[in-house]
């Protein structure tokens, strides 16, 4: 019959494995020194200043909307007798919608 192992004997562990698991807790705390150093600059680091609120997009305006513009603009420019033509007046409409408030 094979020789049983004490309880003592399976549970003490050689010299070469308590090396080994000496130079492992080392490397795990070395890492977490390392990643601990790297969380504390980059918290201690200046933040960059805030950008400007950035625009809200302007959504183009409806032709509908265009239109009726376009043609109060070519009212006034005919009531007081102003050279142009439909097309500049469409484009001024645009650019009076689409200008911000």
């Amino acid at each position: 019959m094979a020789a049983k192992k004490t309880a003592n004997q399976s549970t003490e562990a050689t010299p070469a494995k308590k090396a080994a698991k000496k130079a492992a807790k080392k490397e795990v705390a070395a890492k977490v020194e390392v990643a601990t150093e790297t969380e504390v600059a980059a918290t201690s680091a200046p933040k960059p200043a805030k950008k400007a609120a950035a625009k809200p997009a302007t959504t183009a305006p409806s032709p509908d909307a265009v239109a009726r513009v376009a043609y109060m603009n070519y009212r006034k420019r005919v009531e007081q007798g102003l050279p142009g033509d439909s097309h500049t007046d469409w484009l001024e409409a645009e650019r009076q919608l689409t200008k911000p408030s």
